[in-house]
């Protein structure tokens, strides 16, 4: 571990204005942890502003205080200092003119630059809104519903619902807590895993009726393109989290999910179960991640992506 939440904290406290990013393509912890420390900067008096490349994802659009959240490629002043949470460079918020403020970092993903003039990294957290709770407790602000609500949807998420990552006795004790403030972690849970369009159903169906299996079914390949979100009636958020389906399987260690996108580049989400490496295999590509969820963008042909790809899953499994 680099830093600490009293470090942050005590950067926080020595300024006034600040604006906070996540990752472009927000998943659920980087929608949650800025927003959480959002409202403990609001009830501190602070000035913040909330930007992000692209659009919350439907689920979390009901989430207390997200129609702040700006969508922009451009970061403007006025601010003290900007926060990134969950990006482990400062490419990773795809937003042009971060780098005219001083930064402060706060990451939990393997291969951090420390672009920061603060860096506070924890490799060992569940999700960044772990971090984030013990940033708020820094500052000395009591949790409120807002806040408890987000830290729920970042850990929640960042974590499969609890079933991957660094989980710890932390990890529940943060979702005790959570509840403390009257929150409904059940009502939440639906919201966040429970509530998408039919089009994301028939996504599903599509997706998982052309999947392809290798290596004694311990290799699953996914793929969507626009094309097919329009087909199902879907929309990109709709995609979020079915990488992980084929690891319900028992044969299934590794799921690479392919999203084709025009002029022969396409995204690749890969999963994992135990020992199996994605990250080392997304770095290949100049990608990241951790060991068991991890992500890259390869341009080239289709038919030559998806075979460098499968080589190097197969050869990231365990000996049979």
């Amino acid at each position: 571990m680099t830093g600490s939440a009293a470090e942050v904290a005590a950067a926080i406290r020595a300024r006034n204005s600040f604006i906070l990013t996540s990752h472009a393509r927000p998943d659920g912890d980087a929608i949650g942890s800025p927003m959480a420390l959002a409202f403990a900067l609001d009830a501190l008096g602070k000035t913040v502003k909330l930007i992000s490349r692209d659009p919350v994802p439907e689920p979390y659009r009901w989430f207390p205080g997200v129609e702040r959240i700006e969508v922009t490629a451009l970061a403007q002043g006025p601010a003290d200092a900007a926060v990134l949470l969950e990006c482990s460079d400062l490419s990773r918020p795809d937003i042009v003119g971060l780098d005219q403020f001083p930064l402060i970092n706060i990451d939990h993903h393997p291969g951090n630059k420390m672009y920061g003039a603060v860096n506070w990294f924890d490799e060992s957290a569940a999700a960044c809104g772990v971090m984030v709770a013990d940033v708020i407790d820094a500052l000395g602000v009591p949790w409120t519903k807002d806040i408890a609500t987000h830290i729920y949807l970042a850990v929640s998420t960042d974590t499969g619902c609890f079933r991957y990552g660094h989980i710890t006795a932390k990890t529940f004790d943060i979702c005790r807590r959570v509840a403390e403030t009257g929150v409904s972690p059940a009502e939440l849970a639906r919201q966040i895993f429970d509530s998408f369009g039919i089009g994301r159903v028939k996504l599903t169906g599509a997706m998982l009726g052309s999947m392809e299996l290798h290596s004694d079914h311990r290799i699953a390949l996914l793929a969507y393109d626009d094309e097919l979100l329009s087909a199902c009636g879907a929309i990109g958020s709709d995609t979020e989290g079915l990488v992980n389906l084929p690891l319900g399987a028992r044969d299934v260690l590794v799921v690479a999910l392919f999203k084709w996108q025009p002029f022969d580049v396409c995204r690749v989400s890969l999963r994992s179960k135990g020992a199996v490496d994605v990250r080392a295999i997304a770095t290949r590509w100049g990608g990241g991640g951790h060991t068991n969820a991890a992500g890259c963008t390869i341009a080239g042909p289709f038919k030559d992506t998806k075979a460098q790809m499968l080589k190097a899953l197969e050869e990231a499994l365990p000996a049979l």
